[in-house]
């Protein structure tokens, strides 16, 4: 946070009080210097906190005027007149002329030395450059985490948000691989213009850093080479110059997708490979599988995560590259990796539904195919495998809804079976209920139907004759299976508790036939 000059008169030791100029009490101090000169304008460059005792600041008001005045044209931040020297106050002239002027004056009493004046300043301007390379610093490691998850996309989002501009990066062919930000389309005209100038021979200089300024801002251009070879550009769009510590971060981001780009295709496929690894690990074994790589992919161990699952996607590999792509464009961590006929992906409880929305529909519009999906509900990342059982009865549910994609917690009912409750739980609890029907049905014709009457009964809020015309049966027929079904349960089918007992026994069963299916 920069020094101002209300700032400086905060701080209680050194005594100091605004007496004139206030509309200039919230300029920047970038230097303290003590002057005693008539013309003190050949010493300053702007921004100084001029000291002085008063000795040549004249004796009328005309003189103490142009003394303001000649600071003010300097670009002087603001001026200390010190009160124990040659004056006992601020003269009315120096007031004055800060009041006119809007330069801030300030009185320094006869006990505050100059240099204490100056110790302070530069203290200030220290924790101000000791705060910036660490924000630097700071900024670095989310990049470089944003890299290892997502690769150039994600620093180039990272990149974005920290300097709050607009990014493009281009390849040599000037193919986008990355954008960010609402003047993407200005930055990347401009980093073409550069890429067209250095293939015509106008630029034959490989490594190029240039600065365009205009309507759009101003649009910093940096090129992107390793190991002496050119690999593309990076356009940042800003409104201003850029400051120190945001080049360094530009240069730093420039190494990282230099780093990217000249990855080898067998190091990438090897990530992609161990991501699917690390997936399957921890599906199968959950707390058993190794922190360190879970923390590589960027999950902690008390991490909360969602399951999201992409059914009827096609090609795998095809259904693959567009995922992988589409997460990469962001800095969530995720794990993925392909079933026999599905992709799972593993993402932030927080960030899931949004995560799942987009993948279901920018998945699909690209593979140019209706394909179907779920999110299961949020789990600590052991147990990953039961919110991807969640997200795989969700998608069957939305199978059933022109392959819509369905979020677990949405499903009511089958939202409460299953999440709290394991396969065993739900075999158990179908078993006590259902289990004199299956027997029965087990024994007679498949005709008799007696599970198949019992949801159809319950799916018709109890009217027999509804019912019996959804299974296309008689209502005598429907009438006997029932007073059959009262027989071998010794339930009674009018009571609202028995009938929500056979409804979660019925719904427990479909959602256990729904897993066996995925398996």
């Amino acid at each position: 946070m920069a020094i101002t000059v209300r700032r400086l008169t905060q701080i209680s030791d050194l005594g100091l009080s605004l007496v004139a100029g206030l509309e200039g009490a919230d300029r920047v101090i970038d230097w303290a210097h003590a002057i005693e000169l008539v013309d003190p304008t050949p010493w300053l460059s702007g921004g100084e906190l001029v000291m002085t005792t008063g000795l040549k600041i004249g004796t009328s008001a005309d003189e103490q005027y142009n003394y303001v005045s000649s600071l003010v044209q300097a670009g002087a931040a603001a001026l200390a007149f010190d009160t124990g020297t040659t004056f006992a106050r601020v003269p009315d002239g120096i007031r004055a002329a800060g009041d006119a002027l809007g330069l801030a004056i300030l009185s320094v009493p006869a006990s505050t030395p100059f240099i204490a004046i100056t110790r302070a300043v530069i203290d200030e301007l220290t924790a101000d450059q000791i705060r910036a390379i660490q924000s630097v610093v700071d900024q670095q490691e989310t990049f470089a985490r944003a890299t290892l998850r997502g690769g150039i996309p994600a620093v180039i989002s990272a990149l974005g948000r920290a300097l709050s501009s607009s990014l493009a990066v281009i390849d040599i062919d000037q193919r986008i691989l990355a954008v960010h930000g609402a003047d993407a389309p200005h930055a990347v005209t401009l980093a073409r213009s550069v890429a067209d100038a250095a293939r015509s021979g106008a630029s034959r200089r490989r490594s190029t850093s240039k600065v365009i300024a205009g309507d759009h801002g101003y649009c910093t251009i940096q090129s992107i080479s390793a190991a002496q070879d050119l690999h593309g550009y990076l356009a940042v769009n800003s409104r201003g110059p850029l400051a120190p510590s945001d080049r360094l971060l530009v240069a730093h981001a420039v190494s990282l997708i230099s780093i990217e780009l000249s990855k080898p295709a067998k190091v990438v496929d090897a990530e992609h490979r161990l991501r699917a690894a690390v997936t399957q690990a921890l599906l199968a074994f959950g707390e058993h599988v190794d922190v360190s790589l879970l923390r590589f992919f960027g999950f902690e161990p008390d991490a909360q995560v969602a399951a999201i699952i992409l059914t009827d996607v096609g090609p795998l590999l095809a259904a693959e590259r567009r995922t992988t792509t589409l997460l990469g464009a962001d800095a969530t961590p995720y794990l993925m990796t392909p079933t026999e006929s599905e992709i799972v992906v593993i993402v932030p409880a927080e960030a899931s539904a949004e995560i799942g929305t987009r993948l279901h529909q920018q998945v699909g519009a690209q593979l140019q195919r209706s394909i179907g999906g779920g999110l299961g509900l949020p789990a600590t990342v052991f147990a990953a495998a039961r919110s991807m059982k969640q997200a795989s009865v969700a998608a069957r549910a939305g199978g059933l809804q022109d392959k819509k994609f369905v979020n677990f917690a949405e499903l009511g009912t089958f939202s409460l079976l299953l999440g709290s409750q394991s396969t065993e739980e739900l075999q158990a609890m179908s078993h006590s209920v259902l289990g004199a029907l299956d027997d029965y049905d087990n024994a007679h014709s498949s005709a008799s139907g007696l599970i198949a009457t019992v949801a159809a009964f319950l799916e018709h809020n109890g009217q027999t004759e509804v019912a019996a015309a959804a299974l296309g049966i008689h209502r005598h027929t429907m009438r006997n299976r029932l007073n059959k079904v009262v027989e071998l349960t010794g339930r009674d089918l009018d009571s609202a508790h028995v009938r929500a007992e056979l409804w979660i026994a019925v719904t427990a069963r479909e959602l256990l036939g729904t897993l066996e299916d995925r398996r």
